[in-house]
């Protein structure tokens, strides 16, 4: 079982202040060798990956807050946090790391001595601790200058803080503060402002506990409103008595719950607004200041999810139907805010926060608000449904199809009564939510549709020994829900043309697309089915013709996707249907721009050809061939019908097409770099040391027997005699005792010339199509492999005969009889001879 005492969260502070979560995982220390010494590692409890190393530098002033967080700063503006599940775990580090420091465990906070000569040092190790001036009126400038003097050192200021705890000093400054007040005594007040923001600056959870206290709240900021930088005092106190008003939109009871509710409202005011904005150098003197904020949140997140009474209050009064439309806002803001708060938890604790909010009812409580007209519940009510989402997509999956089964008892019912059944699914609210957003940037369809995706996204489907969530989603998704999402869609594509194209149309349009194309891809049969029954890619196909390009691209973006799948049942639907016709509209209307729209088109036709589609390869040529066949600056059409014919030669040629998978079969392949050798000293050889009518061998062959080469040639020749009136075509077995009957091309110009190819040597390498010695290539050396049995393939054409190459060297073969072409008339002689 995994230990869950070192189990961990790690959080760092961006640039707007805010803890950011960065992982859950399982803290350790140990020496690493790239870092040079002890560090602190953190691994994520899902994939073991690396989530912190930290080295634990013996001038870093570590934290240990609230017995289970322990707070430091890396370089400059970069804080980093790590709460523990359990205070024993965040003992045990905390240990190690006083222990690496030479400190005493039982301190709340390392000191650093990087910046401290060695005088300070001494002086500073050699006093037993800091004296402070009494308080008194006339001594607030020497008070004021000890604690700026103070600041620069961590030692100094370690001790200044101790000094202020142990003497109750800070609750004496702010007496002194009310007297200033009282003889307008301003001098004494800018004084007092740098004393209370230099202890600001000491960053010690202690003197905030302190400051930050019922009594002496409201006091600390009445300091901080006499900046000496301004000409007149600012009046904070005054905006959070009588301006700022605390809404309990449900009464609380517990009064600990709303002091700390109050302390936390006050205590962000005055990070956010009474404190100047620290300089580079102070930025990291307030990470105590924002933690703070930070696990007050969490308590009351804590306080208010263990107060039932609180919660079931909220929710029955959120759903019913008395409470008045302001009433209701204020408790879908609460509501929202509360979640948000929630985002804070660790992750066992806001697990149980939303098992407690699904147990109260919230997704029927967001079913009533979201079917409302008032356009502010409305989002709150979405962003509070986004949480749900990401945290849980299978709890609101589960509630939808519970949804959706009791609304069937519910018709079944009614249908006998001849009752119409009017209830709306929660998520064919939030389709039409996305369908209908005013916005014209459409801001909330975008999130919405992020939330759809989540929803119908089969990776996070759970599947038991039971049931299968996809399956059953899926299913429920497809009757009761895709028929909303594609309405736009089928409304706008009655015609040729889409029948609105104004801007918020296309881009409403573009999110149906961008959510159908994720279901091509994920959701295989169902889809499937939805568009061949639906004709949705015919529908889509009409947005091709869209004055907006982003819109046309989408669109044929869907139809890649399709192709992309290979499925024949698709391609039967495409070709059925003629879908090819907008797509090659659009790339003609397009003309010879060069731009996305004409990239993407030849791309699809690109994928075809590469992919070798045989039935859409025809469907293109025979139907488009014509359109296309000047495209010369690609040569992605002339490919396919290069493809088209051969596919067209195999057809008319069955047994052809047959043997070259036999052929196929009992080819071996040899190594590349020996064919080219071979081929070079072939090419090298002089034309004089070879006689006319000589076959010539490959150079690694000269050891065999001519007679071994032209004994299967002879038997083959008598045969072909014999049956060449018959037919044209003729299949040869020879079978020979050690040796293999060599497959070789036979062509016949004007019964004057024979050109004889035979099969080189494999020598049990593999070899290259096109090569010289390698089946299908003409005019190649011909030589006689022994220990293997093979079939020899003769076709006739055009007062030819030959063997037929092998359906993969067809292409090869074109570039070999450009290389032949290419010969001087001395070496041609040799293939001709």
């Amino acid at each position: 079982m995994t230990d869950t005492r070192r189990r961990v969260k790690v959080y760092t502070l961006n640039e707007d202040r805010q803890w950011d979560d960065r992982g859950t995982g399982h803290v350790s220390s140990g020496y690493v060798e790239r870092l040079k010494g002890m560090s602190l590692l953190v691994r994520a409890e899902s994939d073991g990956s690396l989530l912190l190393e930290s080295k634990i530098n013996p001038n870093t002033a570590y934290q240990k807050q609230q017995d289970t967080l322990i707070v430091w700063s890396e370089a400059e503006n970069y804080d980093l946090a790590l709460s523990f599940q359990e205070k024993a775990g965040c003992d045990e580090i905390w240990e190690k790391i006083c222990q690496v420091q030479g400190k005493d465990p039982s301190v709340d906070i390392t000191q650093d001595l990087v910046d401290e000569s060695e005088e300070e040092r001494f002086d500073d190790m050699s006093s037993p601790g800091l004296e402070l001036p009494s308080c008194e009126l006339s001594r607030l400038e020497e008070i004021a200058e000890l604690v700026a003097s103070s600041l620069p050192s961590p030692l100094r200021r370690e001790k200044l803080a101790l000094a202020l705890e142990n003497e109750g000093y800070i609750k004496k400054l702010l007496e002194l503060f009310h007297v200033c007040e009282d003889l307008e005594n301003i001098e004494g007040l800018h004084h007092l402002y740098e004393i209370i923001k230099g202890i600001f600056l000491l960053n010690r959870t202690a003197l905030f506990e302190v400051m930050f206290s019922e009594e002496c709240i409201m006091d600390v900021i009445g300091c901080l409103e006499y900046d000496p930088a301004l000409s007149q005092p600012r009046k904070h106190r005054e905006f959070l008595t009588k301006t700022a008003k605390f809404k309990e939109v449900i009464p609380i009871s517990d009064p600990e719950l709303k002091q700390k509710i109050h302390q936390t409202y006050r205590v962000q005011y005055i990070q956010d607004m009474v404190l100047p904005t620290p300089s580079v150098f102070e930025e990291n003197m307030l990470s105590t200041l924002h933690s703070f904020i930070f696990f007050n949140k969490v308590e009351i997140v804590g306080m208010l999810q263990e107060d039932e009474k609180f919660l079931t209050d909220l929710f029955a009064q959120l759903t019913d139907e008395a409470t008045d439309e302001e009433k209701r806002q204020e408790l879908v803001n609460f509501l929202k805010e509360f979640c948000a708060f929630s985002q804070t938890l660790q992750p066992q604790n806001r697990d149980a926060f939303f098992k407690t909010l699904s147990n109260m009812g919230i997704l029927p409580a967001l079913e009533v608000i979201l079917g409302m007209d008032d356009t502010q519940v409305r989002s709150a009510a979405t962003d509070i449904f986004s949480y749900l989402v990401e945290y849980n997509p299978s709890m609101v999956r589960e509630f939808v199809m519970q949804e959706a089964q009791q609304n069937d008892d519910v018709s079944k019912k009614l249908t006998e009564q001849k009752i119409t059944n009017k209830d709306i699914l929660l998520i064919n609210l939030i389709i039409e939510h996305m369908i209908c957003d005013t916005d014209p940037e459409l801001g909330g369809a975008v999130q919405l549709m992020g939330l759809l995706r989540t929803l119908v996204d089969p990776e996070n489907m759970l599947a038991t020994a039971n049931k299968t969530e996809k399956t059953e989603f899926l299913g429920f998704f497809y009757k009761h829900c895709m028929h909303v999402l594609t309405a736009p869609l089928l409304a706008n594509t009655t015609e040729d043309k889409p029948s609105k194209d104004d801007f918020q149309t296309a881009q409403l349009l573009a999110l149906v697309l961008e959510l159908l194309t994720f279901c091509v891809e994920h959701h295989t049969y169902h889809i499937k089915n939805y568009i061949i029954n639906k004709d949705i890619l015919r529908r889509v196909l009409v947005l091709m013709a869209s004055k907006h390009a982003f819109l046309a691209l989408c669109a044929l973006r869907f139809k890649r996707k399709i192709i992309g799948l290979k499925d024949e049942f698709y391609n039967r639907y495409i070709m059925k249907s003629f879908l090819f016709e907008p797509v090659v509209k659009a790339f003609l209307n397009n003309g010879s721009r060069y731009n996305l729209m004409n990239s993407a088109i030849i791309e699809m036709f690109e994928f075809i050809r590469v992919e070798d589609i045989k039935s859409l390869t025809a469907h293109v040529i025979e139907n488009y061939w014509k359109a296309l066949e000047d495209v010369d600056y690609v040569q992605t059409f002339k490919g396919l019908k290069l493809r088209f014919e051969q596919q067209r030669e195999r057809q008319d040629n069955p047994k052809l097409d047959s043997m070259r998978s036999i052929l196929r079969n009992h080819r071996y392949r040899r190594d590349a770099r020996t064919l080219e050798d071979e081929e070079e000293m072939w090419f090298n050889t002089d034309e004089d040391d070879m006689e006319d009518g000589e076959a010539v061998v490959s150079p690694s062959d000269k050891t065999k027997n001519d007679d071994d080469i032209m004994d299967p040639i002879s038997k083959f020749m008598e045969r072909k005699k014999l049956k060449e009136s018959e037919e044209k075509e003729v299949l040869l077995k020879t079978n020979l005792s050690g040796r293999q009957s060599p497959s070789f091309k036979l062509s016949l110009s004007s019964g004057t010339k024979t050109n004889l190819t035979s099969q080189s040597p494999a020598t049990n390498l593999p070899g290259s199509p096109g090569s010289p010695g390698s089946p299908g290539s003409p005019g190649s050396p011909g030589s006689i492999p022994k220990n293997t049995s093979q079939t020899a393939a003769i076709t006739t054409k055009g007062g030819l005969v030959g063997l037929v190459d092998y359906p993969d060297d067809d292409e090869d073969d074109d570039e070999d009889e450009d290389k032949e072409d290419a010969l001087p008339l001395s070496k041609k002689a040799k293939f001709e001879s």
